[in-house]
């Protein structure tokens, strides 16, 4: 069966390795694959025309707009809708058999129609419209999408409740995962007895974390590191609290995390509760679980739900800094615990990824295509 699996995402392919990377690289292994991204500006001196750019990466096309810089954010807006929708047609060719259009943006939704999807999926992995600085009309776009999507997907309970509510009460609820096997580090411990004690965080540093719990627990455990492992965006890196036991490493890579995860006594999810935390399902919580590590985290809705008895739960910087001297005795052998084992295999990518392949051929031809199945 001749398919073209084209994903219009607000998240660069190169960046934090998160859900679409995991899924895309999965599902478009057997296709002919398109990961289209927000615009961006190739060099300071580019002054136009805009055009369609694009590279053969890991699999896969991936391809974006080329803008003069802006001075701000530019996303799937309708100043240059426009350019996508005449540009990329001719850049994909005439469309296949089965065009499945993966919309991760209700803001690229006019581009995701204009592409004449077989199938149009609408995987929600986030509620954008919380998040800092996000253009008001997400939340039309949102409703919109959700009412031409062929299939919904909902990645976390929160999400799953809110999508149901907006009327889509076939929503599927499909949680992020995780490649146990990926953190699995080649030396029992990154760290040597003579190391202080190390809590971490990985992931993107932005207005989601709890700054101000992070600066008590710094204080409040002068005798260890607290290691931050990531990029920011969207806050001021002033913002970010100042210790001499706080190092930020900035961006880590995929290829990185069990090296740098091998480096801490505890993991860390120091959350913020505000709109933009209400309905996250932190990826990272499998992680940290799959490299062995304790996790202590602020009460996060679906953290609460998901994790009860694995994930430790507090709610200050006294709080955090009680359990990480508790939970930081460890063996230094250490790896997933027995409780964690079967919930590590049951959210396995490859698991993931092979049920939501079939939830969307099963929609399309009304039986799953087992040559598409990667599960």
């Amino acid at each position: 069966m001749q398919t073209e699996l084209i994903v219009l995402s607000h998240l660069r392919w190169d960046w934090v390795w998160q859900r679409p990377q995991h899924l895309v690289s999965r599902l478009g292994s057997r296709c002919s694959t398109w990961y289209v991204e927000e615009p961006l500006t190739p060099s300071p001196d580019f002054q136009g025309p805009n055009r369609i750019n694009h590279r053969e990466v890991d699999g896969l096309n991936r391809a974006w707009l080329e803008i003069p810089e802006q001075g701000h954010h530019v996303g799937f807006f309708d100043d240059v809708l426009p350019d996508y929708i005449d540009q990329l047609p001719g850049l994909l060719g005439g469309p296949p058999k089965e065009r499945v259009v993966w919309l991760y943006t209700p803001l690229a939704l006019e581009l995701a129609l204009a592409l004449k999807p077989t199938t149009l999926v609408y995987d929600v992995m986030d509620d954008l419209a919380a998040f800092k600085d996000a253009p008001p009309e997400l939340v039309v776009r949102q409703r919109q999408a959700l009412r031409r999507a062929d299939v919904v997907f909902a990645g976390g309970r929160s999400l799953h409740r809110s999508m149901i509510r907006q009327g889509r009460k076939d929503a599927q609820l499909f949680p992020s995962g995780v490649e146990p096997e990926h953190y699995r580090c080649p030396t029992p411990s990154g760290r040597t007895p003579s190391q202080r004690p190390a809590a971490g965080y990985v992931g993107v540093l932005d207005e989601r974390l709890d700054l101000g719990l992070l600066a008590d627990l710094a204080r409040a455990l002068p005798e260890w590191d607290i290691k931050m492992y990531g990029p920011v965006a969207k806050i001021d890196p002033a913002s970010l609290p100042q210790a001499p036991n706080i190092s930020y490493h900035g961006y880590t890579c995929y290829a990185d995390l069990p090296q740098a995860m091998a480096g801490l006594d505890v993991a860390l999810m120091p959350f913020a509760l505000n709109e933009a935390t209400r309905s996250i399902s932190p990826t990272k919580t499998l992680e940290y679980l799959a490299a062995g590590l304790p996790v202590v985290s602020t009460r996060v809705p679906d953290v609460v739900a998901d994790f009860p008895g694995i994930v430790h739960l507090r709610d200050d910087a006294a709080g955090f800094a009680a359990l990480c001297r508790r939970l930081g005795q460890r063996d230094p052998s250490r790896g997933p615990k027995a409780n964690t084992r079967e919930l590590l295999k049951k959210y396995h990518w490859d698991a993931i990824a092979g049920r939501m392949s079939e939830s969307v051929f099963t929609t399309a031809f009304g039986q799953p295509d087992p040559s598409e199945a990667t599960a």
